[in-house]
């Protein structure tokens, strides 16, 4: 009889098989080194890896030579079976096979804990499990790097090799993921953004970027966008300093829960910060006066830059920076708002997400370990979340464990045209920082109460959401975000005055416009039009010049043929009205 068919949409079925192919990963740079010795390999989110110490550099022929003394231990169909040991014999076992890394992590476990192992064929491996039932099951494995790793991520320990792969249930399926790399490669927004001289960052500022002409027109089409729509639903804007002192951030709870991630320094003898995140700021904001019953709901909106200290290793083109402008709003309310408000949120957000063509879905992230406030408060809070979104008719999933240290919280994962996730809109419930702040508001009864307050982003930061975009539509952005909008090649120079005139029309109208009138041959300047990936380009030839036209192509609908500069001019500016995608 058949087995059942791996589903691979189960995350604990998917772990196991990733981590089994992790196991056989080992067996075979042990068959193939056995004077290497094994550190973890666990499953990751898209594959697994294993760290191995060892003084051979492993190459990229390796990884092929590798790969296929998997596929022997994969034929051989080995079953995992699993069994325990005292932790002396543990410990003795691991000694005697000079796995000196496995060792250290029995050490580290607790008198108590139950030292298990997992074994397939001759190769024995200490593991908590679970895995699948033998090595057979796997069917389709990939190798794809090697990079370094220190052991257990600290830079005074050993530099280990950590070799990466990732592993499906068939042939077809790994082929098609390997494809989605190939094109993601493509769409990168690193290279497309050097491509169209977006942005750069420079090894005189990691994780700070620099915005060049054309990126700028984009990021303020993004922001201007933003403050309209905000406009349009009641949010008043302000702006917040970059640096307050110490302690702002101890009355928020930054400095004790946040303090490793931010950047300080010294004004007047006096220790201040560089502001993470815009909150305190807006709370200091509300402060300035006393409020009454009759203000609520108040929306603040703020396009906040902040800093904060990220890794090295973990920077990313625009995607991990250290600074980065959020898209801020702090919503202070009454307790019998919060469920409209977070409603009017959710609905905003969908909004925004719609209009770009992005699907997403919803996490309810509840109380973490590192938390202020007591239990009756964040049941609350997490109830008042649930029961808004249950009112709007959402799916969303719960994600224990991973609110704000001020608050539960909503979080928006968009997918793109690639089908990766990135969390990007937030929605924090905090009852917290209105106490740490003692803001209050007069109610009906003329008595001073306290206000409840939503923290929620929907773009996250306009740095990231910009790479985003940029990967999502290959550089091939909307009109209404194109840098230039429209390029006009001249066929010689002898029409560079009709082009001129053409293109005075087109900016007179508010679109943005090249002339390229160069004498260069019109198969280049359509070739670097492309590589630009400009949205329309117009050939004015002696055909065009003569009848008081242009030779129109859409980067999506291809050839249109023909046009009048005046038919073209009212088919762009409504395209970029109704901001199509």
């Amino acid at each position: 009889m058949a087995k059942p068919k791996i589903d691979f949409t189960d995350e604990q079925v998917r772990n196991n098989y990733r981590h089994t192919t992790s196991h056989i990963l080992a067996q075979a740079v042990k068959n193939l080194w056995p004077e290497a010795k094994l550190a973890i390999g666990p499953a990751i989110e898209n594959g697994f890896y294993y760290d191995f110490d060892l003084d051979y550099k492993f190459t990229d022929q390796d990884l092929l030579k590798i790969q296929k003394e998997m596929k022997k231990i994969i034929q051989a169909n080995h079953k995992l079976e699993r069994f325990e040991l005292p932790r002396e014999e543990a410990i003795a076992k691991m000694q005697a096979l000079g796995e000196d890394y496995k060792v250290e992590l029995i050490e580290d476990l607790p008198e108590d804990a139950v030292i298990s192992f997992y074994q397939q064929g001759d190769f024995v491996d200490l593991c908590a499990g679970p895995h699948m039932e033998s090595t057979g099951q796997i069917k389709a494995v990939k190798l794809q790097s090697v990079a370094g790793a220190y052991w257990r991520g600290d830079s005074d320990r050993k530099m280990l090799q950590r070799i990466y792969g990732t592993c499906f249930p068939s042939q077809q399926e790994l082929d098609e993921y390997l494809k989605k790399l190939e094109e993601a490669k493509l769409r990168d927004h690193r290279k497309i953004g050097k491509e169209m001289d977006l942005f750069d960052i420079f090894e005189e500022g990691p994780g700070f970027p620099f915005f060049m002409p054309n990126g700028m027109i984009l990021r303020n089409e993004l922001e201007n966008f933003w403050k309209t729509e905000h406009r349009k639903r009641g949010y008043e804007e302000i702006k917040t300093p970059l640096i307050m002192n110490e302690q702002l951030w101890r009355t928020s709870g930054h400095w004790d829960h946040y303090k490793d991630n931010m950047y300080f320094t010294k004004i007047d003898d006096g220790d201040f910060a560089i502001k993470p995140m815009n909150c305190p700021g807006s709370l200091l904001a509300y402060k300035r006066k006393m409020w009454s019953y009759r203000d609520f709901p108040i929306r603040m909106g703020e396009l906040g830059q902040v800093h904060r200290h990220e890794l090295s290793g973990a920077l990313h083109g625009l995607m991990r920076v250290r600074t980065f402008t959020q898209d801020d709003a702090h919503i202070f309310m009454l307790p019998e708002q919060i469920k409209d408000e977070v409603i009017g949120v959710v609905k905003f957000i969908d909004d925004v997400y719609n209009m770009f063509g992005f699907k997403y879905h919803i996490e309810l992230s509840t109380r973490p370990e590192d938390s202020m406030g007591s239990d009756e408060e964040w049941e609350a809070a997490e109830t008042a979340l649930r029961e808004a979104m249950e009112t709007v008719g959402k799916p969303f999933v719960i994600n224990e464990g991973d609110g704000a240290f001020y608050g539960p919280k909503l979080d928006f994962h968009l997918e793109d045209c690639l089908g990766r996730t990135w969390q990007c809109g937030t929605i924090q419930l905090d009852m917290q920082m209105p106490q740490r702040f003692d803001i209050s508001y007069v109610g009906a009864d003329g008595e001073k109460h306290r206000p409840v307050m939503i923290h929620r982003v929907i773009f996250g930061s306009i740095e990231r959401f910009i790479g985003i975009l940029t990967e999502h539509f290959a550089g091939k952005f909307p009109l209404w975000l194109a840098p230039v909008q429209v390029k006009l090649l001249t066929v010689t120079e002898k029409f560079a005055d009709y082009a001129l005139d053409v293109a005075a029309k087109l900016e007179a109208a508010g679109l943005r416009v090249e002339a390229d009138i160069r004498n260069e041959k019109i198969g280049k300047k359509i070739r670097e039009a492309r590589n630009q990936r400009t949205p329309y380009i117009c050939v004015i030839g002696e055909k065009e010049a003569e009848a008081g036209t242009l030779t129109v192509r859409s980067s999506k609908a291809g050839e249109l043929g023909e046009m009048q500069a005046e038919e073209l001019i009212a088919k762009l500016v409504e395209e970029v009205a109704t901001k199509a995608v």
